[in-house]
């Protein structure tokens, strides 16, 4: 048996700084109370190389606003590139990867780290001739696959800034996000393939290009039709580029030092409510929380040692595809898969297969497998059996996130995954955000797992719950908040000028404190459970309630495939709360299926949270990373303008938005 990482870590504690702790904890209390003495600890136990000495950990502890290793130089890219003589010695790849047609036939692609080293060094050099230098922004229209990768390590290798949108983001969305920090650098591809279809995406390059006047270079990548010419979207003031010539270049530009809190990507907030936050994250604090919460937490690598290959099913819109690269930093292999979960046949005239991610953690050999909370609840529905369809001999965890992971899904992963060492697999869900591109509550191999619950508060995450008046809660519902900084939360929101915008984004509730948006509860083991977002909470007669406890009553039906419910709290009358439900295919919604799911609801909450209505729908609206839209949904509702509340190119399913905003308009005509 493998020592845990975290164990490694406590050792090394005790050996190098003389501190020893006799639980979890006392570890994380302190990891609190001394923030100075943790961050730098991380930076020491993971030999962070700089050329300048460490000074200060933290000059100022002000949220927002905090100072972390003044003075310190540093390269996301360089932390990544460093391991490559090592691990290419070992035996281990940088990147394995598939797509739907390579997983059909069973075939795996994989890039080594000299290869990877060499790949970035060369578009480094490209972007370098194109006149990219610190500060400039390379915005990418990319699918998952380890081209994007060596694109992204090549930006920041220059210090230039990074954001990526997925190509299958409409081109309102894709602009809503990249106008508004004028990319100097657009890599895109011509399309992609899902579900067995090829998507052209020519149309789309065309109209971002017309709208982003500060790009003066693109680059191709021809995924679709080789014979397409990139010089199709030269301009007299733009210049057009081959992605594969470039990577293949003979020049080699290596990693330049960079300030600790220098920009290395920007990052949206969802985007379904408004025009989209930029935050803006520095090398030095992803840096710092990606190692501890992939190492430490997640107990990767680095792989000379275990041998670690890390899959976490995401595409490149989501956080989760930058927290995936960022196992890199530690010297684990990670595993990109390019398709849909659901199968290269699913659509309307095949059914979904929701064994396809199982088959490419066999095939890749992965170790730790993540994904989305709705994917594991619809591998129950379906009644998938993991083991029957791929070997998952060496898988030994479990990674859940982007919503509550209900109960009955923990005891499907136990049942129908592989026993390690005689014990259930480590199943790890954590909550975190794109806000701060980390986590605040985790796992530990090293502690036992409730289900229903999260296992612990992250090292160096000061969390607790709150009431309204600002008081810590221990076993009761409230705010999540975090009232001490963290080195990787935003630098600041790109053309926040004043700052304004951050503060009425994470400080306005409580001054000085950053407030989540999420319910949460501290379980008297010191672990958490997330109740579903706090401004979409159930608050019938005074009792509130999280969306995902309702959710849990429903979704158990064996009928009910999803559903949506929101709260309608109405000044001088009472409040309206309707319930929408997606049925398995070919059952109606009738009075007798109405009154057992309102039925159910009733058992596992309380009468007063039984929904006054329950519709049928043919999908519940979801963002792009596969969050529910409760709040968009609740202001449509409430009278909001469609177009303001609803940003279907921000959507994964925008079709469905018609019948709640005819839904909405009916309900205005009867008032």
């Amino acid at each position: 048996m493998i020592e845990a990482q975290i164990t490694r870590y406590q050792t090394w504690l005790r050996e190098q700084r003389g501190l020893q702790f006799d639980s979890y904890d006392a570890l994380w209390r302190w990891s609190v109370d001394d923030l100075e003495g943790f961050w730098r600890s991380i930076w020491d136990f993971f030999d962070i190389q700089s050329p300048t000495p460490v000074g200060r950990v933290l000059a100022d502890a002000h949220m927002p606003g905090a100072r972390w290793f003044e003075g310190t130089q540093l390269n996301y890219a360089q932390q990544v590139l460093r391991h490559a003589d090592a691990l290419h010695a070992a035996g281990h790849p940088a990147i394995v990867w598939a797509d739907e047609t390579q997983l059909a036939q069973g075939q795996l692609g994989e890039l080594s780290w000299p290869e990877l080293k060499r790949q970035v060094g060369a578009m480094a050099a490209a972007l370098r001739r194109m006149g990219v230098g610190r500060g400039d922004r390379v915005c990418a229209v990319l699918p998952n696959r380890p081209e994007t990768a060596v694109v992204f390590l090549a930006a920041a290798s220059l210090g230039a800034i990074w954001s990526i949108c997925s190509p299958d983001m409409g081109p309102v969305a894709v602009l809503d996000r990249f106008r508004q920090i004028e990319p100097k650098v657009l890599v895109a591809c011509d399309g992609y393939r899902w579900a067995g279809q090829a998507h052209d995406r020519q149309a789309l390059l065309r109209e971002l290009l017309a709208g982003l006047p500060s790009v003066k270079h693109v680059a191709l990548w021809r995924l679709l039709d080789a014979a397409s010419q990139p010089q199709q979207y030269a301009h007299v003031e733009r210049q057009a580029h081959d992605l594969a010539a470039l990577l293949q270049g003979s020049d080699r530009v290596e990693p330049e030092w960079l300030p600790f809190d220098h920009p290395l990507w920007v990052v949206y907030s969802s985007g379904t409510t408004g025009l989209p936050k930029p935050i803006v994250h520095g090398h030095g604090g992803v840096v710092l929380e990606c190692l501890k919460l992939g190492t430490l937490h997640n107990n990767l690598g680095p792989t000379l040692l275990t041998g670690d290959r890390y899959h976490w099913f995401s595409s490149t819109g989501w956080i989760m595809w930058n927290s995936q690269i960022g196992a890199l930093l530690g010297g684990t292999t990670i595993c990109l898969f390019d398709g849909n979960p659901a199968g290269a046949g699913s659509g309307a005239a095949k059914a979904a297969d929701w064994s396809t991610l199982w088959r490419f953690v066999g095939l890749s050999g992965a170790t730790f497998f993540g994904a989305g909370a709705a994917f594991y609840a619809s591998c129950l529905k379906a009644d998938v059996q993991p083991m029957q369809v791929a070997d998952l001999s060496r898988l030994r965890a479990i990674g859940s996130t982007g919503s509550p992971l209900a109960d009955e899904c923990y005891r499907w992963v136990w049942d129908h995954c592989p026993q390690v060492d005689g014990h259930d697999i480590w199943l790890t869900p954590m909550s975190g955000g794109t806000d701060f591109a980390g986590a605040f509550i985790a796992g530990l191999p090293t502690l036992p797992t409730v289900a229903g619950e999260m296992q612990c508060r992250c090292l160096g995450a000061a969390v607790e719950a709150w009431d309204e008046q600002g008081r810590s809660l221990t076993d009761e519902v409230g705010e999540l908040v975090c009232v001490k900084p963290m080195p990787s939360m935003p630098l600041r929101l790109w053309g926040d000028h004043d700052g304004s915008r951050l503060h009425e984004s994470y400080f306005d509730v409580y001054p000085g404190i950053w407030r989540h948006g999420d319910w949460i509860r501290i379980t008297p083991r010191g672990g958490a459970i997330i109740y579903g977002r706090s401004d979409a909470t159930i608050n019938r007669h005074g009792v509130r309630m999280g969306t995902s406890e309702l959710y849990r009553a429903v979704e158990a039906l064996p009928e009910v495939l999803d559903c949506l419910v929101v709260d309608l709290e109405y000044l001088g009358r009472e409040s309206w709360m309707p319930l929408f439900v997606v049925l398995r295919e070919g059952l109606v919604l009738d009075e007798a299926m109405s009154a057992r799911i309102k039925q159910a609801v009733r058992q596992a909450l309380s009468p007063r949270h039984v929904p006054n209505d329950v519709f049928q729908v043919s999908a519940v609206p979801r963002t792009l990373s596969g969050k529910k839209m409760e709040l968009p949904v609740k202001k449509l509702l409430m009278g909001a303008d469609p177009d303001a509340v609803m940003k279907r190119d921000a959507m994964a399913n925008a079709a469905c938005v018609d019948w709640f905003i005819a839904l909405a308009r009916e309900r205005a005509r009867r008032e």
